[in-house]
């Protein structure tokens, strides 16, 4: 059943293009995953599909009396309560207050609260996302728009929405640049891009296999392009031979003759590849250690975040950090970048250390300066590598056209912000360099060009991110904090992922894990705990139906105007939910038993 459809759509902002004769048909039971370029109008297009913004163009079909939810970027709420605020969103329904009540309850236990949150105002960005969430789910939405639902996720965090998604959402939209989460919450995907003939490809199945067909396609495209070139250098030697109309024949064949030269213009222009060009200047330093980090301890506020910390960073080195919001990961950043020194401990780096450190909050640009001015401040050249380049060129590079240089940046989206600060950057020679979360608004094609760049960084690097793809392609090592008195060490991204949730899904791409490791010596589980800790998973699975159908009951017109077949339904899923967090609790508690 098509739940929306949009035909010939258009959008611009003033001259600047969005998207053109754009079409898209949502089906019931479709989990769609929006990519594309920065700017190329994804968070625009969900706002049609909200109702929130008007195409230029074209026509939209809504399924008639479609609920259709929506999670924005960035969301705020008022100096209340997390329960109040969704009984509130429940107003002028059906329900009896204590109802409403149950409801709100129920879909704050999903989403993870324990009732001991602050006011919903100083909810961190995270939780601000789910309490959002919740509040779109229980309205049960035919359709969720999600505009990168992973950001201000740590990822735990992450981990979560993927399961959440994937147990209570039938059918949703989401724009995300997380390809692993793509990969494991989507089957449809669908890339807005000018190198399509029609803007847009869209095709059933996984990420993986829509990499796949996408490479098929553009080499075909590309086939395409040659065969169309010969035959029209056939063609414009017969112009050349001033051929005359006297014939129908021959005005068809002159006709013919125009149109395949344009129709090979518009490939050509289509198959031109445009990337970021990012390489990051290095020092060339050949000593072998620059950083080395013994007995480190912190504290923040009286909170002890880490102690006993030891590594190594040599050229070469790439670590990820890893951990939960709160666990110390951008305190040991600012720890190496020498903003702050350690309680305990010392790091010793090598003479005339060069760090660059690319804090994830770092100074915002005001909205009123020019792309000239935050591209290149006072000046037309920026140095690079000792040479001078214009800034026409350098714009260039980070796919601005030299006409918007005298664009304010009030225009640009994050994306191309989020590239201006890479472009700064790039500028400074390194030894060691400390990215925090440098993957916020990057587009894919972006994020790929930066780990190409990043794995020829000749010096050390020291990552947080919670794009697991960058984190399993890029790094070498993994330093695990959250536990201040044990922090480990893992050779691989699978290696840590199987440490802190044995039951997720391996990623797409796992790397080997470090065979000179030695296994702990296991003590092993009773008879009855080993039977028991197999029958959990098979347990859990049962369960997870059972809530999606009684999920599906809630959208029923019967059981939502019927306010006893409401309380049942909620009170059954309420009891269902509260059974699988306790199987995956005792899951966890039997696992670490296993391999204590």
């Amino acid at each position: 059943m098509i739940l929306w459809q949009g035909e010939s759509l258009s959008k611009a902002f003033g001259s600047r293009d969005l998207f053109t004769d754009l079409s898209l048909s949502i089906f019931e039971g479709n989990r769609i995953g929006l990519i594309g370029r920065n700017g190329c109008g994804k968070s625009t297009l969900l706002k049609i599909i909200k109702g929130l913004e008007k195409a230029d163009k074209g026509t939209i079909s809504p399924k008639r009396g479609i609920k259709i939810g929506y999670l924005p970027q960035s969301c705020h709420f008022p100096a209340k309560m997390p329960l109040d605020i969704l009984v509130e969103t429940l107003q002028g329904s059906d329900l009896y207050e204590g109802e409403k009540e149950r409801l709100a309850e129920m879909w704050l236990s999903k989403l993870g609260f324990t009732g001991s949150e602050p006011s919903a105002d100083r909810l961190s960005g995270g939780w601000k996302k789910r309490l959002l969430l919740a509040q779109e789910m229980m309205l049960a939405p035919d359709l969720i728009l999600l505009d990168e639902p992973t950001n201000h996720l740590d990822l735990e965090g992450v981990l979560w929405l993927e399961k959440f998604l994937t147990r209570e959402a039938t059918t949703y939209l989401l724009v995300s640049h997380d390809r692993y989460f793509l990969q494991h919450t989507t089957n449809r995907i669908i890339e807005i891009d000018p190198v399509y003939p029609r803007g847009l490809f869209s095709l059933e199945g996984s990420y993986t296999n829509f990499l796949s067909k996408k490479e098929e396609f553009l080499k075909g495209q590309l086939e395409q392009e040659r065969s169309m070139a010969s035959k029209a250098r056939r063609e414009v030697e017969w112009l050349r031979s001033n051929p005359k109309a006297r014939t129908t024949k021959s005005q068809a064949r002159i006709d013919e003759a125009h149109e395949l030269l344009d129709d090979l213009s518009a490939i050509k222009k289509r198959n031109q590849e445009r990337n970021v060009s990012i390489d990051f200047a290095g020092s060339e330093r050949s000593t072998r250690q620059l950083l080395v980090a013994k007995n480190v301890r912190k504290e923040v506020g009286g909170r002890l975040l880490f102690e006993k910390l030891d590594f190594t960073l040599s050229p070469g080195s790439r670590m990820g950090l890893m951990g939960p919001n709160g666990s110390g990961k951008t305190t040991l950043l600012r720890l190496l970048a020498s903003e702050i020194v350690p309680d305990l401990g010392t790091l010793k780096t090598a003479d005339d250390l060069k760090v660059v450190y690319f804090d994830q909050h770092r100074n915002k640009l005001p909205d009123h300066i020019t792309l000239r001015e935050a591209l290149s401040p006072n000046k037309e050249f920026v140095t690079f590598r000792g040479q001078p380049i214009h800034i026409n060129g350098w714009c260039k590079r980070f796919l601005f056209s030299p006409d918007f240089l005298d664009l304010p940046l009030s225009r640009l989206s994050g994306g191309e912000r989020a590239r201006i600060a890479i472009a700064h950057l790039m500028l400074q020679p390194a030894d060691l360099l400390l990215l925090d979360e440098p993957t916020n608004d990057l587009d894919i094609p972006t994020l790929e060009m930066l780990e190409e760049n990043l794995l020829d960084f000749p010096g050390a690097l020291v990552l947080i991110t919670h794009d697991r793809y960058m984190l399993d392609r890029i790094c070498n090592t993994f330093l695990a904090l959250g536990d201040p008195s044990q922090s480990s060490l893992f050779a691989s991204y699978a290696q840590w992922e199987a440490s802190i949730k044995p039951s997720i899904a391996p990623p797409l791409k796992a790397e080997k894990e470090d065979k000179r490791e030695v296994a702990p010596k296991k003590k092993g589980l009773s008879y009855a705990e080993q039977k028991e800790y197999k029958q959990i998973e098979g347990k859990i699975l049962k369960l997870e139906e059972e809530v999606k159908e009684l999920s599906l009951l809630l959208q029923q017109k019967e059981v939502a105007e019927n306010s006893a077949r409401l309380s049942e339904v909620c009170t059954a899923i309420g009891l269902a939910e509260t059974k699988i967090e306790k199987l995956y609790l005792l899951w966890e508690e039997l696992d670490q038993k296993q391999n204590s």
